[in-house]
């Protein structure tokens, strides 16, 4: 068997995997879901779990996308790849309508008007940022106020990433304050509480309705400056909602002014130090408060695994199917001519640089879309350079003298290519392919942050719970994907590398 009939075998395979998990996914269309969002904290979980549990009470499928970031769930929202999701009044005019300097509930509702999103009065708790310190230290150092922290320059202060960056954020309160630490650096949101029990830093930002600021004995300091705005919780919705799902509409409408904030913080103290499940917690809450009644099922992990496997392998398998198709002819390209070759070279080892987290968020506008077709866009591109540079080193590194005997035997060009050149290459090219593979795996879990689903999904929500077995439940299936995936490919090298290339070299 040569190395064209080879390589149509594993192209058949791939095209077999790929339309497998194409058609599987195609069962049911979007479309018909409603999609509910979610931010990468405990609070955000449980309300789009009260909005995903409304939704099939009325009779509407649903799903919940969680652990997305502040701008990427607006963007969902007005793209239409999120449906509804709750949100805070001061984010909406700190940081996602900034621009427009809106003032008052009013304003910001004709703002999203505008952009085809309605708000719902408030549900009835602010949800604030404020700083924390341990009470022992602000007790020792008397530091009360955010402006006391000026006379304690030493202070390790840590916040979380997106606070970092926000309008309303680190940049705009240390020149608010004038306060003077340099030793500032970002963190995840729930591991600075971590941090704030070991001693390892002294002052973050808290949400104030986190169940952890009394569980860790935390002082809020009084924002005596008035930075920050009133962070009040709303919900947010597509206007179309109004005639795709109107008895959802109805339905959530009624959470207006029905949350206090003791009840909040009730209910995140449950679902983060109680460790039930967010989905229960809702559905406790609007039983209790709206008589609305919702069957929770046990939580299955199996099922779990083969939803996440299922998803893994789908952004795997389509972007990396792609990238091989794409790839390899580039590199043939690349190999054949100089002058083409180093821009193909240059252009794909530009992508390589790219951090996998911003590629992920430049597809989103791209597909107006979150999700599975993004995150396969963003995968690959991240697989083409392995197996472009790959194929390209393997043809280049060909003998010329070889090149030149098959062209004295009568061979055409793609002749050569065919029966002499690629074949020669295969090893190099397959170990590109192999590279691009577990590279792919290890990079899809980071799709979860764009609600493409996959082992990311345990990772992302042990990391928020600080549930050391649900990372594992992503993490160690994720490892062992990428082991199984090698061996697959040292399978392949015996069946795809003629025997002779094979043989190693004797030092």
């Amino acid at each position: 068997m040569n190395f064209t009939h080879r390589l149509r075998i594993l192209l058949a395979c791939l095209v077999f995997v790929v339309s497998g998990c194409a058609s599987e996914s195609s069962k049911q269309p979007d479309a018909a879901v409603l999609t509910i969002g979610s931010k990468k904290f405990t609070e955000s979980a449980i309300l789009g779990e009260m909005l995903k549990h409304i939704a099939r009470h009325e009779g509407y499928a649903s799903k919940h996308t969680r652990d997305l970031g502040t701008r990427v769930l607006f963007n969902a929202l007005k793209i239409g790849g999120v449906d509804a999701y709750v949100d805070y009044t001061g984010t909406l005019s700190q940081v996602l309508l900034s621009g427009k300097q809106l003032v008052g509930i009013d304003e910001l509702r004709v703002a999203l008007r505008d952009e085809g999103i309605l708000m719902s009065r408030p549900l009835g708790f602010r949800n604030n940022y404020v700083l924390g310190i341990r009470e022992d230290l602000a007790k020792q150092r008397k530091i009360r106020t955010i402006s006391d922290l000026k006379k304690h320059p030493d202070l390790v202060l840590a916040f979380s990433n997106e606070f970092m960056d926000r309008e309303d954020g680190w940049p705009s309160l240390r020149d608010r304050y004038q306060l003077p630490h340099e030793n500032v650096k970002g963190m995840d949101h729930d591991l600075a509480y971590r941090g704030m029990e070991r001693r390892a830093i002294h002052v973050t930002d808290l949400y104030s309705t986190d169940a952890e600021i009394r569980y860790y004995n935390l002082r809020a300091l009084k924002d005596d400056l008035h930075h920050f705005p009133d962070y009040e919780a709303v919900i947010l919705y597509r206007a179309d909602l109004k005639t795709r799902a109107p008895n959802f509409v109805k339905k959530i409408l009624r959470l207006e002014n029905r949350i206090a904030e003791e009840a909040m913080i009730k209910m995140n103290a449950r679902a983060k130090l109680s460790r039930v499940r967010d989905t229960v917690v809702s559905a406790d809450f609007l039983d209790n408060v709206l008589g609305i009644k919702v069957e929770v099922g046990k939580e299955d992990w199996l099922a779990n695994l083969r939803s996440n496997t299922y998803e893994h392998l789908r952004l795997v398998a389509i972007s990396l199917f792609a990238a091989i198709v794409i790839a390899i002819p580039l590199g043939i390209v690349a190999a054949g001519a100089p002058g083409p070759g180093q821009t193909i070279l240059g252009v794909v080892g530009i992508i390589q640089t790219i951090p996998a987290l911003a590629l992920l968020v430049f597809m989103i506008p791209i597909f107006r879309d979150i999700g599975s077709v993004p995150a396969i866009a963003a995968l690959f591109l991240y697989s083409l350079l392995p197996i472009v540079r790959n194929t390209y080193t393997g043809l280049h590194d060909i003998s010329p003298a070889l090149k030149e005997s098959a062209a004295a035997l009568g061979l055409s060009r793609f002749a050569r290519l065919r029966l002499i050149e690629l074949p020669m290459a295969s090893r190099t090219i397959l170990a590109g392919i192999k590279t691009s593979a577990v590279i792919n795996i290890g990079t899809a879990t980071l799709g979860a942050l764009i609600g493409a689903g996959g082992y990311g999904q345990p990772i992302l929500t042990g990391i928020r719970l600080n549930d050391v077995s649900l990372i594992l439940q992503g993490a160690i299936p994720a490892a062992a994907l990428a082991l199984l995936v090698q061996a697959i490919f040292e399978i392949a090298e015996r069946i795809f590398v003629s025997k002779g290339l094979r043989i190693k070299p004797i030092m």
